[in-house]
């Protein structure tokens, strides 16, 4: 799983589901992310492989986007994606068995959602960092 957070917001804004996670596929969702929300002026991330890879790097580099990599063994340095991985494993790995890598997708982005619009936060004044907007007629 790719998890990735926004520190100011606390939104998960993507969980890259997969069996095996590649420089390409970082490049993917970031890319898509990039898109939508526009270019970070850094990235924060462990030293993981996929994240050190030079086609990654080098991408970010062309945009313009600095990299800011934790120190091994250091996670209280990320402690916003240390926090929500904790609650990931708890309110989700712990609880579900996945039979297929479909099943798995489906029900991690049903996670997702919940936790951004539904789930309170107590670093947010207990409300979630991307509501739920009601229509009104």
């Amino acid at each position: 799983m790719l998890n990735i957070i926004d520190e100011y917001t606390r939104e998960c804004l993507a969980i890259k589901v997969g069996r095996q996670l590649r420089s390409q596929d970082v490049i993917k969702c970031l890319g898509d992310l990039f898109i939508s929300r526009g270019v970070p002026e850094h990235i924060r991330s462990d030293n993981g492989a996929e994240f050190t890879a030079n086609k990654v790097r080098e991408w970010l580099k062309h945009l313009g986007v600095k990299t800011l990599f934790i120190e091994p063994g250091s996670p209280w340095e990320n402690g916003y994606i240390e926090s929500f991985n904790g609650k990931l494993r708890y309110g989700l790995l712990s609880t579900e068995i996945f039979d297929t890598l479909f099943e798995a997708r489906v029900l991690t982005e049903r996670w997702r959602q919940e936790y951004n619009q539904i789930r309170p936060h107590s670093s947010l004044g207990y409300r979630p960092p991307a509501p739920e907007t009601k229509k009104t007629l």
